[in-house]
């Protein structure tokens, strides 16, 4: 009987390899030895990626903002600060008649009745965190804590009432706490010359004196430059003895 074949398959001579057989197909001789498969390779590892070092955030400093009433603590603040100021002004009503004296031509009509607080980055080291004083003696209780961790204190006057301001000098020389005197001149004005204003305050010579203006916001960072100098003289002569 004839062998069955398939068509499409050569016939292979009698002890030969057939046509479809897997040493036909892929070159290997039958019981041959097969080709080594190819040697392992580990992975190159990678050097995990280093992160950017992140800049250090600015040291906070605490400057406090102090006078008497209606020196213009508020605006100093509102002046300079890069966010929306938080105050805590209130209305005067009648019942502040004889109480809160904001002056005969002042056009205050309202009052701080806790504190003001803003902030100012100095630099990419140094940020300054403000705090308005209210300046009503009834509301003096508060300076105790506002004054506690500050830096020092910018104490602004009104030239035209030195008097008012005596209680804020005596407070930050009896604290110890370095303070410069800021006098604001309304209307770009002054009542009295920066010796004359010395004299009557009887400050002494080693406190900065200066004029600003409180509704500029480059004089207000003037002012508030030489806080952070006197300041940073204190602590430089404390570290030092």
């Amino acid at each position: 009987m004839d062998s069955v074949r398939s068509p499409e398959w050569p016939v292979a001579p009698l002890g030969g390899l057939t046509a479809n057989s897997a040493s036909a197909r892929y070159g290997h001789p039958v019981g041959g030895p097969a080709a080594p498969p190819p040697s392992y390779r580990p992975p190159t590892a990678q050097a995990a990626p280093v992160p950017e070092a992140r800049p250090a955030p600015p040291i906070p400093v605490k400057v406090l903002i102090a006078g008497g009433f209606g020196v213009g603590k508020t605006t100093t603040v509102g002046a300079i600060s890069e966010i929306a100021p938080l105050i805590t002004e209130a209305e005067m009503t009648s019942a502040g008649i004889g109480v809160d004296d904001p002056g005969i031509q002042s056009t205050k009509t309202t009052t701080t009745v806790a504190m003001d607080f803003g902030c100012v980055t100095i630099d990419r080291r140094l940020k300054l965190y403000l705090f308005g004083t209210p300046g009503q003696s009834r509301f003096g209780f508060m300076w105790d804590d506002l004054a506690r961790g500050a830096l020092g204190a910018l104490v602004v006057v009104n030239s035209a009432r030195l008097d008012d301001c005596y209680p804020a000098i005596d407070f930050f020389e009896r604290a110890g706490l370095p303070f410069v005197v800021g006098v604001n001149a309304f209307d770009g004005r002054l009542a009295h010359d920066l010796g004359a204003i010395r004299w009557g305050l009887a400050i002494d010579d080693h406190v900065p004196l200066v004029q600003f203006d409180a509704r500029d916001r480059l004089s207000v960072r003037d002012a508030l430059l030489v806080v952070l100098d006197r300041a940073l003289d204190r602590a430089t002569r404390e570290t030092g003895a």
